[in-house]
């Protein structure tokens, strides 16, 4: 799958979310870089910023928090676009949870680790 398709299927991923949920995302970007840092080869995504639970009043005015796809270990671990696809929504959903305070424990329990 090429970066465009791939950064298309991140897309496509984002846009199956309810938009009631996307509504309640708080200054959160969405990224996709090649590989994940050094030391963590099988990493598929990430969440880097404050969930919303943890927030308080100061908080208005940071940086946004950022989710970031490594397309590297996705397209290593599927074999086929359809998988590539699944794969890309789980690991978006999963991030966004994140953003919303449910942790990787929480996220096994629903299917969504």
């Amino acid at each position: 799958m090429s970066e465009d398709e791939f950064e298309g299927a991140v897309a496509d991923a984002l846009d199956s979310i309810p938009g009631d949920l996307l509504d309640l995302l708080e200054n959160v970007v969405v990224l996709v870089e090649p590989e994940p840092p050094a030391g963590e080869p099988d990493l598929l995504g990430v969440y880097e910023g404050t969930p919303l639970t943890e927030r308080g009043d100061g908080w208005a005015g940071s940086l946004p928090d950022r989710i970031t796809l490594f397309r590297g270990p996705l397209l290593r671990m599927c074999s086929g676009h359809a998988q590539l696809r699944r794969e890309i929504r789980v690991t978006v959903v999963h991030e966004i949870a994140h953003h919303f305070g449910i942790d990787d424990e929480r996220l096994d329990e629903l299917g969504w680790g």
